[in-house]
């Protein structure tokens, strides 16, 4: 089979051989990688650039185009053509194809062969969909594998761990399209992500990562809640911090938006009954209220390790997951309403534009089956003895569960009691856990979402932070405020001596001997007005702290009694 035009003959792909001269193909991008570049091992010191794109000329046949060369020609190709345009290569050379090798991180195709372009030989051009055939145009929406050879998210969800790192094929509505994250690597490379809410018949809420600039690119152009997509070969994970199921677009995926199966159009209609029936939001409102699963964090960070960390990541945007334990020490919630309270859509819950009171996400929702609800969004600063997070995000159901109210009861107290409720809260000493992202648009830098934020218990966060020798010594405290020690020594481990305001004040007002014991610290406001305590340490005469432990040991000590 040829395809013929005005001006010259095209080889069908599954005509292809080596021995055909100076070919001319045609067919549609149905997948696109991005340019990527390697040492040249010819001239070294230089490097070589590269890309691939998959073209299909029919239903059945489909093949993978290589091009390598120089940065600026190979950059230049790239950008010059989409998933979805229609190219005419000239001269490209057909070479036999390395399956078991190539097919590892490249689409698996029915063709025997691969294409190579030259930059000396080879011809690329690009069409428009206004000018390509529409039987190429058609292909667009037939899936590269078979059309019930697909996991349901349900499927994914039910078998778990057990399919974490296979490659899989899935078939799902598009729920919302996050904004793409911009980072830089630890060898100064550009990068992004972008993150998919999936949806079908089974599960209500499934996440699918793009981390390449093509991907990224063609998923903003899905429309919510109206597109279907097709995603062959995508990579599943166990995403262990989120406790759930995720995919990833990797290099073999090829994803076939609005696919024209039986299947597809099922679960077009399952989407249309979900948004008029209004099925979907009590689903949605339910996931929402399904959090991270904060069993799985475990590691305690202090507010300056938090942002050395930061710092150390070269811009790689890996989210951190941990806890710190520290206090609220700004929590503006007896100002203005409108501050700390947003609408969101109660549909994919999302916060809505307060001028037009719509969803970006929704817009193509008719108005009379959306609706809006109230909802906590306020910002916190988040301090410990090293330092502050400003510009925390406490919201949504996290918010009312650490106000203890929800937020049509928050409005109905009156200003004297949100100000109480505030300072219920504020200088506490409470167990935070945390999510962290690298955020350049953010004001810091860095965007924390506080994801659970309760009383911290005393025993628990005294042992994550004095659990550590200082040097060979360790330090003890009397857990009974009222029931003070007086200060021993238990198998050379000396034990810290609380005493009162009043016994500290007379203890400097009386003679003393020639080598009192040091004044080591005080507990930190609030817990010094309300008990009333200061810390003293009392040294061993053949073992005594240096300058530089006591300052470092006062201020831990200092954070919990």
């Amino acid at each position: 089979m040829a395809y013929s035009s005005s001006t010259r003959d095209f080889v069908a792909l599954s005509d292809l051989h080596p021995n055909l001269a100076r070919p001319n193909v045609i067919g549609v991008v149905i997948g696109k990688t991005d340019v990527r570049s390697f040492p040249d091992r010819k001239n070294i010191g230089s490097e070589r650039y590269t890309f691939s794109f998959t073209i299909r000329d029919s239903p059945t046949y489909f093949i993978n185009v290589n091009s390598w060369g120089r940065e600026e020609y190979i950059k230049l190709l790239s950008e010059s053509f989409r998933v979805g345009d229609c190219v005419t290569i000239e001269n490209p050379l057909v070479q036999s194809k390395e399956a078991e090798r190539e097919e590892k991180f490249s689409p698996v195709t029915p063709s025997c062969y691969k294409l190579l372009l030259s930059e000396n030989h080879s011809v690329v051009k690009t069409f428009s969909c206004y000018e390509m055939d529409t039987r190429l145009l058609s292909l667009l929406h037939l899936p590269v594998k078979d059309p019930q050879d697909y996991y349901s998210l349900g499927d994914i969800v039910a078998n778990g761990q057990s399919l974490d790192g296979r490659i899989l094929n899935v078939l799902a509505a598009v729920m919302s399209v996050g904004e793409p994250k911009y980072f830089t690597t630890s060898d100064k490379r550009q990068g992004q992500r972008c993150e998919v809410k999936l949806y079908d018949e089974t599960e209500m809420s499934f996440p699918i990562i793009c981390w390449d600039n093509e991907s990224i690119q063609l998923a903003r152009s899905w429309i919510p809640r109206e597109t279907v997509i097709f995603a062959s070969d995508v990579r599943i994970n166990f995403d262990k911090f989120r406790n759930c199921m995720t995919a990833t677009v990797i290099s073999k995926t090829i994803i076939t938006t609005n696919p024209e199966t039986a299947e597809a159009n099922v679960l077009f209609s399952f989407i249309k009954e979900t948004v008029q029936s209004g099925v979907l939001q009590d689903k949605m409102e339910d996931q929402s209220k399904e959090s991270v699963n904060l069993e799985a964090i475990v590691d305690v960070y202090t507010v300056e390790q938090l942002k050395e960390k930061a710092l150390q990541s070269d811009g790689k945007l890996e989210p951190v997951y941990g806890i710190i334990y520290g206090y609220i020490s700004t929590l503006n919630i007896d100002d203005n309403a409108s501050k700390v309270i947003r609408n969101r859509c109660s549909i994919c819950r999302f916060i809505v534009n307060e001028m037009s009171n719509t969803c970006t996400f929704c817009n193509d929702v008719a108005s009379d089956s959306k609706s809006t609800f109230a909802s906590f969004d306020i910002l916190v600063d988040l301090t410990d003895h090293t330092g502050t997070l400003y510009s925390c995000y406490l919201s949504d159901c996290v918010a009312e569960e650490t106000l203890g109210c929800t937020v049509h009861e928050f409005l109905a107290l009156t200003e004297d009691k949100k100000t109480a409720l505030k300072w219920q809260l504020l200088l506490e000493r409470s167990k935070i856990y945390f999510k962290v992202t690298l955020s350049p648009s953010w004001r810091t830098g860095l965007k924390v979402n506080v994801l659970s934020c309760k009383l911290a218990d005393p025993r628990e966060a005294s042992q994550s932070l004095l659990g550590k020798e200082i040097g060979n010594k360790r330090l003890r405290y009397s857990k009974n405020k009222d029931r003070l020690r007086n200060p021993a020594w238990v198998s050379g481990v000396p034990l810290v001596k609380l005493k009162t305001s009043a016994e500290q004040k007379s203890a400097h007002s009386d003679n003393q001997p020639s080598s009192p014991p040091r004044l080591f610290g005080t507990l930190s406001p609030p817990t010094v007005p309300r008990y009333g305590l200061a810390l003293t340490i009392c040294p061993k005469s053949d073992s005594s702290f240096t300058a530089s432990e006591e300052a470092r040991a006062s201020t831990e000590m200092g954070l919990f009694w």
